[in-house]
């Protein structure tokens, strides 16, 4: 167990007037001023005056010079989620973020109902003390997030810097930015032209708050989608027919939770598989492939992956990007509305 340690310091004549959060961020190495700031409001900095010690817990104190100050540094605490031996399928790793390609059922990070077992969890014992604090304790590392249920790619940030330069990539969602993020979904019927955009504002269901829509009053949401595949079923295989599902690739310009789900449903087209958005298409499965309707029944999600990663490298400034097939519950589904 680490102990805290004490660092005293001599003020200096020529350090007369400077604010005490700055002066100590200067002197102590590996301490930042946020943890310095919070140190000095918890009394854990001292005063060696002749009269006595005191406490001093104003971070903006102005420093006389000639003092003698004692700082006492607890040990850091860790993140409280606690690592676990959960398999990663790391695509991409170095010193400053990781890549991984997340499975289905596995939630991003700790909150009500799901405090283990999480991603954050098996990062946590993947890449230990580097990731502690960095974004939040409950959230180390995590700039983005995909549903518990939809599988694909992302990037976790193991350093502070790291996590600063990628968390604004995502916040700009590649609207003038490197980034880049692709999705590919199976969903009921087909548009009727090759691409276009869903421009539409989500926020919370006003009766069913676990769920999304589409309401005037939320925040901007926007999809891009392009036809890649139609499917009919073995009776109406004529040109003529239409599609009973299709695939599509989305790209978001922003980041809504459930986006492409609630954007798909509320074009007509949600997404197989999905028991939030797209209860209502239910009696379509009789109309699909045998093999497709099997496909679909042990599914158990919705029919939605991140395939595409793509950003600029935090240090490095490289363009980094990165693909993923379809997972094996996908690549069943798709094999079944081709047959």
């Amino acid at each position: 167990m680490t102990l805290p340690h004490t660092e005293t310091i001599t003020t200096f004549a020529e350090e007369k007037g400077e604010r005490l959060d700055i002066l100590l961020a200067g002197r102590l190495d590996g301490v930042s001023r946020s943890r310095l700031k919070a140190l000095i409001l918890a009394g854990h900095v001292i005063h060696e005056a002749a009269q006595g010690p005191k406490p001093l817990t104003d971070p903006g104190y102005r420093i006389a010079g000639g003092e003698t100050i004692a700082i006492t540094v607890p040990p850091a605490e860790p993140a409280a989620p606690e690592g676990e031996n959960i398999p990663l399928n790391v695509v991409y790793e170095d010193d400053q973020l990781i890549v991984i390609d997340k499975p289905r059922g596995l939630v991003v990070h700790p909150a009500a109902g799901n405090w283990t077992g999480t991603l954050v969890n098996a990062l946590i014992a993947h890449c230990g003390e580097t990731l502690s604090g960095i974004g939040g304790v409950r959230r180390p590392g995590i700039v983005h997030r995909l549903d518990k249920d939809t599988t694909g790619l992302m990037v976790v940030a193991k350093t502070d810097k790291a996590h600063k330069k990628l968390a604004a990539q995502f916040a700009d969602h590649g609207r003038t930015g490197p980034l880049t993020r692709g999705y590919l979904a199976f969903v009921w019927g087909a548009p009727d032209r090759p691409r276009g955009t869903v421009d539409a504002p989500l926020d919370r269901h006003p009766h069913q708050r676990e769920k999304q829509a589409v309401r005037q009053s939320g925040r901007e949401a926007i999809t891009h989608w392009e036809l890649r595949e139609t499917y009919r079923n073995d009776d109406a295989k004529k040109a003529a027919s239409a599609p009973v599902a299709s695939l599509i690739a989305c790209k978001l310009e922003t980041g809504r939770t459930h986006q492409i789900r609630v954007h798909m449903a509320h074009v007509g087209h949600p997404l197989l598989g999905d028991e939030t958005y797209g209860t209502g298409f239910k009696t379509k499965i009789a109309k699909l492939p045998e093999a497709a309707q099997t496909a679909l029944g042990s599914l158990g999600r919705q029919a939605l992956h991140a395939y595409l990663l793509g950003f600029e490298h935090p240090v490095t400034g490289e363009h980094l990007e990165f693909e993923s097939k379809l997972p094996a519950d996908l690549g069943r589904l798709r094999d079944g509305l081709k047959s």
